[in-house]
Formats: structure tokens, sequence, C-alpha cells
């Protein structure tokens, strides 16, 4: 007797996987968990898809592909907005896995992604010069890059908000953003290339949390020995031991001091402003310059969380949660026309194409990115008047 796979198994095992992938991290997720949502065993699962990396593939692939094909069609800005808004909505995950975990893919993989990322946004850059000559390539595809980022920004909404809604502000985002300026835009300062130096032994477990933060970012936890941590500041592996207890204790120390430096920045630049629409636009520009500056953090924040123990983990979603909520309230306080969701929407956009823009090479090298950052900033915000 032949049996039959029910239509449409893979789709779902792949919808599964990348909504498991998305809420608990890639390395939080098993194939039985994945076979258990889909009402499989894990060997059947296993005669659809070789392993968890080729699931992670994809699942990547199969948001991607219709991102691809969405914007091969599009033939005006409006458009594009409406392809980069319904993919948001109907590959929600789509975003975290790209920033996230994609990393995690085999070299020749993640290569072939960024190639596809990158041709995408030269398809939409050259809809976007069709409108608006003006522009060069490079800020034709910064404005891009920013709107596509800034659409991914919906995977990180802890609940998801109803999908015309979310299309149609999404759209009107994407729009912003393409329409924003960047003729005229500065050059930024010189950012310092590291921490000022500090009397021994504070100075070598300062250099240790610095190292931990740019190689957990560049290779990911699993990927970074302890010799590795050691080498990057001069000592050897063991002698990390007398710093830190562990490598996840490092890994816990180097988020937390991030962490304690963005608040001490952006709080800092809020709490000393006149008023509401002051605070915003302070706390915007120091967002900004604390990620030119601090890029690896960023990066290790969003990548890294998942491998905390619990209790740092907890603490590192809390303080996420509440530099949300501060950015909410105070959006509102000057847009008092905005709901929850339409704010958080907006800030989440914010943060996601702030952090991929600073990381986002060749286009974190230019002098001006922290002013074209800002302009964009406040365009998705609302408050570009």
């Amino acid at each position: 007797m032949v049996v039959r796979r029910p239509p449409g198994r893979r789709a779902q095992i792949l919808a599964v996987a990348a909504d498991r992938f998305h809420r608990s991290g890639y390395h939080q997720v098993s194939m039985t968990e994945v076979a258990a949502g889909v009402g499989i065993t894990a060997p059947a699962l296993y005669r659809h898809f070789r392993g968890k990396p080729e699931l992670l593939d994809r699942a990547v692939r199969l948001g991607l592909d219709a991102l691809g094909d969405g914007l091969r069609a599009a033939g005006s800005t409006t458009e594009l907005g409406a392809v980069l808004a319904e993919v948001a909505v109907a590959h929600r995950p789509l975003g975290t896995l790209v920033q996230r975990d994609a990393r995690l893919l085999p070299p020749a993989r993640r290569a072939a992604l960024r190639r596809e990322l990158r041709a995408d946004v030269a398809l939409m850059a050259a809809v976007l010069r069709a409108e608006r000559p003006e522009l060069s390539p490079p800020d034709a595809e910064l404005l891009c890059w920013s709107a596509l980022s800034g659409c991914a920004g919906l995977s990180y909404q802890s609940v998801a908000p109803q999908p015309r809604r979310a299309e149609a502000l999404l759209r009107e985002l994407v729009a912003a953003v393409l329409a924003v300026p960047l003729d005229d835009t500065a050059p930024g300062p010189s950012l310092p290339t590291g921490e000022v130096p500090r009397p021994r032994p504070q100075a070598r477990r300062e250099e240790l949390l610095a190292a931990a933060v740019r190689l957990f970012h560049q290779r990911g936890f699993d990927n970074v020995s302890t010799d590795q941590l050691g080498a990057a500041v001069g000592i050897s592996g063991p002698s990390v031991y007398r710093h830190f207890d562990s490598k996840a204790q490092l890994l816990a120390a180097s988020l937390v001091r991030s962490r304690e430096r963005l608040w001490h920045e952006v709080d800092g630049a809020i709490s000393t402003a006149a008023g509401p629409a002051e605070a915003l636009a302070a706390g915007l520009g120091a967002y900004v310059d604390f990620a030119l500056r601090n890029g690896d953090y960023l990066g290790a924040m969003l990548s890294e969380t998942e491998r905390l123990a619990p209790p740092d983990r907890r603490a590192a979603v809390d303080f996420r949660r509440d530099f949300l909520r501060t950015w909410v309230g105070l959006l509102r306080q000057v847009r008092p026309e905005y709901d929850a969701v339409t704010a958080r929407i907006r800030v989440h956009a914010l943060f996601s194409l702030v952090n991929d823009g600073v990381r986002n090479r060749p286009y974190s090298a230019r002098p001006d990115l922290g002013d074209c950052l800002r302009r964009i900033g406040r365009a998705v915000l609302g408050v570009d008047a």
C-alpha cells in the first residue's frame, strides 16, 4: 500500500520551523519540537529535511523568494512599498531569521543570501532613481536598505498587529523613507576607536568585555573559544578564568556593560531636553551616535541573548521591553494621535534600520551615515516636520 503524504506538508513544516526559530532562537529549537508542532514524529520530519540547517535555509528562502518575486514586478515606489509591507506581514519571522539566525548558515549559503538581498536592493534602487533621478546610486541604495530593514522591524513585535493595519502603516513608512532627501547630509565627527585606559587590573576586565562583544557578534558564541578571547587581549585562554568563571558569564557581563552604556547615553540625552519633541530628537541623536560606536554590541544583543542563562536572558529581555516602552511613551507625547500599536511599529522600525545601517557594509563606512540615519529615523517616527 502506498502512503501518501498530506499535501503542503513541507510548507507546513517550514511555517512551524520559522515561527519556532523566530520566537525562541535557532539554538533553542529542536527537530523534535518542530515535528511536534506539525503533528508528526521526528523520523517523519527527517524524511522531508535533513536537519535544522536545511530547515533554516529553506525557511529564509521561502520569504526571500516571495520578496524577490514581488520586487521584480514592481514598477513604482508605491508598488515597492506594497511588496515590502505584504512580505513583512505574511512572513513575519523573516526579519529575525535574516538579521539574527542566517549567520548560522554555512558560509556558501550566507554569501548567496547576501547576494540575493543586494540584487533585491538594486531592483528597488532602480525604481527609486527613476522617480528621483537626483539621487546618487549609493543614496538610493541606502534608502532602499533602510526601507527593507524598517519593515523587518515588524518581526520584533511581541504580538502580531492586525494584518491590514500593519500593511497600511508599513506602506506609509516605506514611502516616507524613500522620500528622505540626502543631498546635503553632513559628515559626523571622528569616532573614538577604543576605550579610555583604566588602571589595571580593571583594564584587563574591560578589555575582555569589549573583545567578547566583538567576537561573539562576529563569530557567534559557540564559535569563540577562551583561547581566542584571551588572545584578543594578549593573555592565555586559561587566564580568562581569572576574571570570569565561564564564557557564559563573560557573555552576560559584556551585554550588561553595553546596555548600561546605552541607557546612560540615551537617557541622559532625553532627561536633559526641554520638552517631549526636543527629548525625542535628542534621544534619536544619542541612539544613532551610540550605534555608530557600538555596532558589535547591537549585533551581539540581537544574536546572542538566547545563549544567556535564563535569569540573564530575562534581564536582557526586560531591559529591551523597558527601553521600548520609554520610546513609545515619548513618541506618543509628541504625536498624541498615535495609539500604542502605531507607536510600537514605528519605534521597532527605527531600531531595526539603525541597527542594520551601522553594520551594513559598505554603507556603514559613509562619513555622513549618522546624519542620514537621523533623517531617516525622523521620517519613520513621523516627526520630520
